[in-house]
């Protein structure tokens, strides 16, 4: 299996664990992202993978995009990163084997669409364990891709106030809304993740497939987006002169 420069990959039993490792929080990044669509392309085609677990470390799963780099960046940088991000939400959702994600911490926004990929959500119990769509705290636009993902786990109006509060969820009411199905101490996230993934990928492979598929057709429509289109809209979002200020400010504060 190739190396990855910001996740770790191991196969256990024809289970496949993917554990984000980039950093202190896990921010996502061009390096993440391409590391992320690059290894589920890689275990899609990988007869010897039945099944594949997103995991993250204790506490933390992923803090979201790393804004700093989104802020400091030019705009060929700023192009290059939502191209390679879009790319993996697209391979990540028409990943046909079982997938579940052991979300061992916080994941906010950009955290929470990579755990919507997934079939199945184990989340973290604790006080500052939350997902959710939080952007508007800073003005930032959420792409479209990730605004129709959230949406079709929360449909249009939910996932609307959601935002327009930027509201976050803790494990159990994440439950409650339909975010994540399970909520568990930390050091039982991955353990259950295997358990749910053993038990789906008991399924007959063609059979599994199939029925994904048919199940996930909105959420498969979400992704199905020609990305350059959609770079070009947030390239302009990150043109406009407000905007540039607030991240000239936000960069400013963890100086």
């Amino acid at each position: 299996m190739p190396e990855y420069t910001t996740l770790t990959v191991s196969l256990d039993n024809r289970l496949a664990t993917v554990t984000l490792d980039h950093g202190k929080v896990n921010a996502i990044d061009t390096s993440m992202s391409r590391d992320l669509h690059r290894v589920f392309q890689e275990l899609a085609k990988d007869d010897a993978v039945g099944g594949v677990i997103l995991a993250g470390k204790p506490h933390c799963f992923c803090a979201g995009l790393n804004v700093m780099a989104l802020a400091t960046s030019d705009r060929a940088g700023l192009r290059e990163f939502f191209q390679t991000y879009l790319t993996a939400l697209q391979t990540m959702v028409r990943f046909e084997k079982p997938l579940v994600a052991a979300l061992t911490g916080f994941a906010p926004a950009g955290g929470t669409i990579l755990a919507l990929t997934a079939d199945h959500r184990i989340m973290a119990q604790g006080e500052k364990h939350t997902v959710g769509m939080n952007e508007f705290n800073m003005s930032l636009q959420i792409p479209r891709m990730m605004a129709d993902i959230y949406a079709y786990y929360r449909g249009e109006a939910a996932a609307w106030s959601d935002v327009q509060s930027a509201r976050m969820y803790n494990s159990e009411a994440a439950v409650k809304v339909g975010l994540v199905h399970a909520s568990e101490p930390v050091d039982q996230v991955i353990p259950r993740a295997v358990e749910h993934c053993r038990t789906l990928m008991r399924v007959h492979p063609p059979v599994f497939r199939r029925t994904k598929r048919y199940l996930r057709r909105g959420l498969l429509a979400a992704v199905d987006q020609e990305v350059e289109a959609m770079v070009d809209v947030i390239a302009e979002d990150f043109d406009d002169p407000r905007f540039k200020q607030m991240m000239e400010l936000f960069v400013q504060s963890l100086r």
